[in-house]
């Protein structure tokens, strides 16, 4: 068992509810997704109720192997709510299995190269003629159509290539990548954003299925807003330019006394008034130099000054009360130790202790939001390879036999992991 030492505000614990109904309950997804885009969209699903069944290979998903020490964590958190299917569809039949457990499902979510289905007898094509309501997802680097379809995509190069990289940093330094995942996040929660379109459609009288094609590349290039039209405008790169702001002044990371972190934005008025009055400027609240968004883009460097100058004379935590208390936006610049220890973090369960047949219990990021009538649930922890091959291949009415000569092949096995 994991010994650790607990934070000093209690985490939420929960347990694990198999029977739970949720708003997706009785949605079937067919899962042949890896590492973490996929596993982002298909956990949501989970999480909301529907019965996503894993399919793995021998080896299971690449997340079973980024280990901290010793413990798959991604693949737990990703993979909760989940069930496991051990099919290696490079066998001979593994992939007539696959053929019959389309009719039984809703969704099949995949984050293949371009053109692997197709290559398998797997075509979104072939995938309707079998189940003309199912919603088919594709994530892939590039998209499934354009000049860079066929080339390897992991978000690392999305986040290189979608002007992401080029604009996070300091100007006097090279550019910056985010610190996890971010483009795969972001395209797995829009994914699973279009598939739930996409199966409303479906189950409509006059319906059908249809084809998602999700790129890493679009989603994180969105998030950034509309650089193309102010490219379009002014013919000119957005440089980097620290933690300040293009259009909201101030706004920014700034050190205090103590050596910490706070975060200030000024987003709206009358928040750069108040800040103003907060750091004894406020007779400029009536200058035009500085009174307006724009004229005071036009002096960033210069009010950017005085906030830093201001925030060396107080430590953090006197720094956030103080301007708490004047009704300004400030929050302290927290890690991990300190979300763990944050009670309002701990009573919106943003992260949740669950059990854990490894670990005893592990920490786990909660559901991304609250629905009021039809919450998210925690249905089961992440399954080994194949833990759920006789119940998913039940479905299909496969008997023993059959099933024994699969697994005698190699086609359906039981992982280690």
């Amino acid at each position: 068992m994991l010994t650790k030492t607990p934070p000093q505000t209690t985490i939420h614990k929960r347990d694990f509810t198999p029977d739970a109904v949720g708003p997706l309950s009785g949605v079937r997804v067919l899962d042949l997704s890896r590492l973490v885009s996929g596993n982002t969209a298909t956990f949501l699903l989970a999480d909301l109720g529907a019965e996503v069944i894993k399919i793995e290979p021998a080896a299971g998903d690449t997340l079973r192997h980024w280990l901290r020490s010793g413990y798959s964590t991604h693949w737990k958190n990703l993979s909760r709510s989940k069930k496991s299917l051990g099919l290696d569809l490079r066998r001979a039949g593994a992939v007539d299995v696959l053929k019959r457990l389309v009719p039984e499902a809703d969704m099949l979510v995949e984050n293949f190269r371009p053109g692997t289905l197709e290559k398998i007898g797997l075509s979104p094509e072939n995938l309707l003629a079998l189940n003309p309501r199912l919603v088919i997802v594709r994530i892939s680097g590039w998209g499934q159509t354009g000049p860079y379809r066929n080339r390897p995509g992991f978000g690392t190069l999305a986040e290189g290539m979608t002007g992401f990289a080029a604009a996070n940093g300091f100007p006097d330094r090279e550019p910056v990548l985010p610190p996890g995942p971010l483009a795969d996040t972001m395209a797995g929660y829009c994914a699973a954003v279009s598939a739930l379109a996409a199966l409303r459609h479906a189950q409509m009288p006059d319906g059908g299925g249809q084809v998602i094609d999700q790129s890493l590349f679009t989603p994180l290039f969105i998030s950034q807003g509309p650089q193309a039209a102010n490219y379009q405008l002014s013919g000119q790169v957005r440089p980097r330019d620290s933690n300040s702001a293009q259009y909201t002044v101030p706004r920014g990371l700034f050190r205090t006394g103590d050596g910490n972190y706070v975060t200030l934005s000024a987003s709206m008025e009358p928040m750069p008034q108040r800040v103003f009055e907060a750091i004894g400027k406020g007779h400029l609240n009536s200058d035009p130099n500085y009174n307006t968004a724009a004229a005071r883009t036009e002096r960033k460097d210069e009010i950017l000054g005085w906030v830093a100058d201001f925030m060396a004379t107080m430590t953090q935590p006197e720094a956030v009360a103080f301007f708490e208390a004047r009704d300004v936006t400030v929050a302290p610049i927290y890690d991990i130790s300190h979300i763990m220890d944050d009670p309002h973090f701990q009573d919106t369960e943003v992260v949740v202790d669950l059990p854990d047949p490894e670990m005893g219990e592990i920490t786990m990021f909660g559901f991304a939001n609250q629905l009021s009538k039809t919450p998210a649930h925690y249905y089961r922890p992440a399954p080994s390879i194949g833990q759920d091959n006789d119940e998913v291949l039940s479905l299909i009415g496969m008997d023993k036999v059959e099933r024994a000569a699969l697994e005698e092949s190699g086609a359906v096995h039981r992982g280690k992991i």
